[in-house]
């Protein structure tokens, strides 16, 4: 965190403004320069590339969204219907009628596999299970992994950003973990403790560079023991974390007042909210904003949508989630399609496990990990299809399992990272690759 000291007019409260002034603490206790510092190891890359992946906490249910069951029991079935998509021969549930009408500009897998039991994100944002190398403070996710091996496309600009609101079942609103890159690599999280840096309080430009005159020269006398390498180096970071907080890209991207009426329509604000309980809102605005992040230059942007956790009243919260989760979807796929993105944006919907096939006594679906659903959009993909199957009952994958792996792969894979030859350091020296299962789902690709 950059302190800046010297004699200035005293605040109301007594406090010396000069004296008491710290810029760039977006996370944890590392100031922005000591990030900017990391992430200066991460090779420059010019072209932009992005994924945006909305996590739908709590489990959804694959056979009242992407894989309804008509031939089973009504004690299976449930109480929806398919309707007819897009593309000839694809039906979904009823409560998603905005993307049946672009599903050619999607794919829905209907055999996600390898989920674990864990009821957070960290599967869906890293692909990995928390259990593995834990001693080494675990595997990073895929947007720390993006900032270490691409770097920021810009130096106002975070390579990775999360948007999940605070829930009170914490592990629903984790941003994806660094793991073991450590926390100069973890997601910038505006609606946390990064948000009041985005401005200076009122502080003017002209003060904010006398400030920049005082560091300089404290700097100099602190660090006149140091090689000249380090002090012109150490000085290039602290110059590009005044360069982010002067900046206004940032903000304005996380304002989406700035965008036209019809537009803010188009996404809706999903509210009022409801069935939330411990988990996230259905906040629409997310979408939104994750199209205006990327658009700025982020790489990655995540972000919790719902509390899908439906042991009772399934029905009642798939008819107030689906139609919120089905207009904003649609609108950003539009929307990344009208400004020419979509090719370089991959979105990817999906959960942390599926639900029982067998409704309970609460009209509820319980956690089922044996098999999943995901749709995915964008990202040059090979759009229009459903690819796999599970059985009349929907208990398990019978055609083409797709393993969870496989899908952040194929998000490396869009991006323009090899995941079958791509490697990151550990804190040992030794070289991990980014998924275990790393060849792309070939039918995407």
């Amino acid at each position: 965190m950059l302190t800046l000291f010297g004699r200035s007019a005293p605040m109301c409260d007594g406090v010396d403004r000069r004296s008491f002034l710290q810029i760039g603490g977006l996370c944890g206790g590392l100031g922005l320069a000591d990030i900017l510092r990391a992430q200066s190891d991460a090779p420059a890359e010019l072209s932009h590339k992005a994924v945006i992946n909305i996590f739908l906490a709590g489990g959804p249910p694959h056979q009242d969204m992407w894989d309804i069951k008509t031939e089973a029991p009504t004690e299976i079935r449930g109480e929806f219907s398919p309707i007819s998509t897009a593309v000839p021969g694809i039906q979904i549930g009823e409560c998603f009628p905005k993307i049946a009408a672009i599903m050619d500009r999607l794919a829905v897998i209907r055999s996600v596999v390898g989920c674990n039991r864990r009821h957070d994100s960290f599967q869906c944002f890293s692909g990995w299970s928390r259990s593995s190398l834990p001693s080494i403070g675990g595997r990073p996710s895929i947007g720390s992994s993006l900032a270490r091996i691409l770097g920021p496309t810009d130096a106002s600009i975070p390579p990775t950003v999360a948007l999940a609101a605070q829930t009170s079942h914490a592990p629903w609103s984790e941003p994806g973990a660094p793991g073991f890159l450590g926390p100069a690599w973890q997601a910038f999280r505006p609606s946390h403790e990064g948000a009041d840096n985005l401005t200076l309080n009122g502080v003017t430009l002209d003060r904010l560079n006398d400030r920049r005159n005082l560091l300089t020269n404290l700097d100099r006398l602190k660090r006149n023991a140091e090689v000249s390498r380090s002090i012109s180096g150490a000085d290039a970071f602290n110059q590009a974390a005044f360069g982010l907080l002067t900046s206004s890209r940032l903000a304005d991207a996380l304002d989406v007042s700035q965008e036209p009426k019809e537009i803010r329509d188009r996404y809706g604000d999903g509210k009022p909210y409801k069935y939330q309980y411990d988990g996230a809102p259905t906040c629409n605005d997310h979408l939104l904003i994750a199209r205006r992040l990327v658009e700025v230059g982020v790489r990655s942007v995540t972000l919790s949508y719902g509390r899908w956790d439906s042991h009772g009243a399934n029905f009642d919260l798939m008819r107030h989630h689906g139609p919120r989760l089905d207009q904003a979807v649609s609108a950003l796929v539009e929307d990344l399609d009208e400004k020419g993105m979509l090719d370089d944006v991959t979105v990817l919907v999906w959960g942390e496990f599926g639900r029982t096939p067998r409704i309970n006594k609460g009209a509820g679906r319980d956690h089922w990990p044996r098999v999943s659903c995901a749709l995915m959009g964008g990202g040059g993909m090979k759009a229009g299809q459903a690819i796999g199957s599970t059985n009349r009952l929907g208990e398990h994958a019978v055609d083409r399992p797709v393993d969870m792996q496989e899908v952040v792969a194929t998000v490396y894979h869009n991006i323009g990272i090899d995941p079958m030859t791509t490697t990151i350091s550990d804190p040992t020296g030794r070289p991990q690759f980014l998924v275990d299962k790393r060849i792309p789902v070939a039918e995407l690709v």
